[in-house]
């Protein structure tokens, strides 16, 4: 038996390597792998001694022959394929242990274009793609974790049809995320991002227990390990609208750095969010906002859920928290609770990927853009349009306003005040509806308006939306401009004495 090992992550290929000699393998492998089995006294034939062909052009062709594809391609069961690979001289290869050229350490350490053309692989693709091929007579292998279960089932003579399938699966996965991540950095690099074809590459972290619905599967995937590496179930299960949720409130809560933020999440739109001096305080102040859309929501904290905010939240039913982290004793305040589901990403504070592209399907299709974000100059920069200047507090407010009104369905509209949203009006067709619809829920909680500052993530078409602010004594209004109205807007804004900023950008969230 035959092996040929030839890795550019060199972790664990010697322990690897030892284990199939022991298991009578015969080792075959190529330029630094070769070298370092030797210095760890592993027997191994070069390449070049099977092919009688030397390394060329800087080892851009070293396995690209017929001894080695030959050997691994034929099929042992068929008479002729076993004809000629006797007569060509050919023994077989009966396990390919390869990992890819480091393309994407690559392109993050470097912009030299022709280093990274370097490391793009050409011989490992084609032996895992003829071994993958040949599954049934070859055991390929391209991920570092399954050595020891590799050295077990051939040990135990349990590497089975499954086995081998599930391998191969593997490695058809793992060529084509590698060229897809190729075919990506090019488009990026020469075609704005957008070339003729997009790749959209995650890694599987755990199935939900079903969709949207319980007649629908679902799972969870990754980009670059994130939640591999930010999220960890303390309590409870993840449903696929869990994540939907949790991302809606950790995209506001991460909204303001290292402040003591709290968002509330209700069906993937904000239903409550703070800023206050304490975590415990942003918590009280967000659930004035909307309570009862708040029971069985959402809860982000960005920083650390401790005992005392832990019984806060216990006096309703939320049905899952997201925090940077948690502490034993918050842990065992929701002990009794069985459907509370706890979350944390163990930091200091929550942390988002910040993905630089987004995408959503439609029927037939996705369409694909760059992520939107809020830019901290879109406020510094905003115009005065109306005579009333506003105060620093309901600045500060705006600040709020606007960054929640970025991230709510559209149309929508958000008043805050003293650092905390206080009503919301979202996801309607008409802006004046969501304006209306935020006015009216207030009012049935209790909430007083006056002197807070409203967000449009939109223009205002008409001026209607800024009497009714007015009439609820609105001060301070932040929204794109750009209507063809807009000098109606102003004359509106100027009669009631609102302070009202032009951002000259728009954050439609559809």
């Amino acid at each position: 038996m035959r092996a040929l090992l030839s890795v550019s992550d060199k972790d664990g290929i010697v322990e690897f390597a030892k284990g199939l000699c022991e298991l009578g393998y015969e080792i075959v492998s190529t330029g630094g792998t070769y070298k370092l089995l030797c210095e760890n006294n592993i027997k191994a034939i070069e390449v070049a001694d099977i092919t009688k062909s030397p390394e060329m052009f800087n080892g851009r062709v070293k396995t690209l022959h017929p001894k080695i594809h030959g050997a691994i391609l034929h099929q042992r069961d068929n008479n002729e394929h076993v004809k000629q690979a006797k007569e060509n001289d050919i023994s077989g290869i009966d396990l390919v242990c390869v990992n890819l050229y480091p393309f994407k350490q690559t392109i993050i350490r470097t912009d030299d274009f022709s280093e990274i053309i370097e490391n793009i692989d050409i011989g490992g693709p084609a032996m895992v793609r003829s071994a993958a091929k040949n599954f049934n007579d070859v055991i390929i292998v391209t991920d570092i974790v399954d050595y020891d279960e590799i050295l077990n089932r051939i040990k135990t003579k349990t590497d089975d049809f499954d086995f081998r399938k599930k391998l191969m699966i593997k490695a058809f996965e793992h060529t084509a995320s590698y060229d897809c991540m190729i075919a990506n950095y090019m488009n990026e690099r020469f075609n704005g991002g957008f070339g003729d074809y997009k790749f959209i590459v995650g890694s599987k972290v755990f199935n939900t227990r079903y969709g949207e619905n319980p007649h629908q599967d679902g799972a969870l995937y990754e980009f670059e390990y994130f939640f591999k590496h930010n999220f960890t179930a303390l309590k409870g299960e993840a449903s696929f609208n869990n994540l939907t949720d949790i991302n809606g409130a950790l995209m506001l809560a991460t909204s303001f750095d290292e402040l003591p933020a709290v968002s509330i999440i209700k069906h993937a739109n904000p239903c409550g969010f703070a800023v206050k001096s304490t975590l415990l305080e942003s918590y009280i102040e967000a659930l004035k906002c909307d309570p009862v859309s708040a029971y069985g929501g959402v809860v982000a904290i960005n920083g650390t859920l401790d005992e005392e905010l832990a019984k806060k939240i216990n006096e309703i039913y939320v049905e899952v928290i997201i925090a940077a982290n948690v502490t034993d004793e918050a842990l065992k305040v929701f002990e009794s609770k069985k459907r509370i589901k706890i979350f944390t990403q163990n930091n200091k504070f929550l942390v988002r990927a910040n993905d630089k592209y987004d995408f959503k399907h439609i029927d037939g299709g996705f369409v694909y853009q760059q992520r939107d974000f809020v830019k901290d100059e879109e406020l510094q920069n905003m115009k005065l349009v109306s005579k009333k200047v506003a105060s620093e507090s309901e600045l500060k407010d705006a600040d709020i306003a606007w960054k929640v009104a970025a991230l709510t369905k559209s149309n929508c509209v958000v008043y805050a005040k003293n650092g905390a949203v206080v009503a919301i009006g979202m996801g309607m067709t008409s802006r004046v509806d969501a304006a209306r619809a935020a006015v009216a829920k207030a009012k049935d909680l209790g909430i007083d308006l006056n002197g807070c500052t409203l967000a449009s993530e939109a223009f205002f078409p008409f001026r209607d939306s800024i009497d009714i602010a007015n009439a609820v004594g609105v001060k301070c209004i932040v929204e794109p401009g750009g209507s063809i109205r807009d000098e109606e807007v102003i004359q509106a804004a100027d009669e009631h004495g609102i302070a009202l900023y032009f951002t000259g950008v728009r954050h439609f969230l559809h």
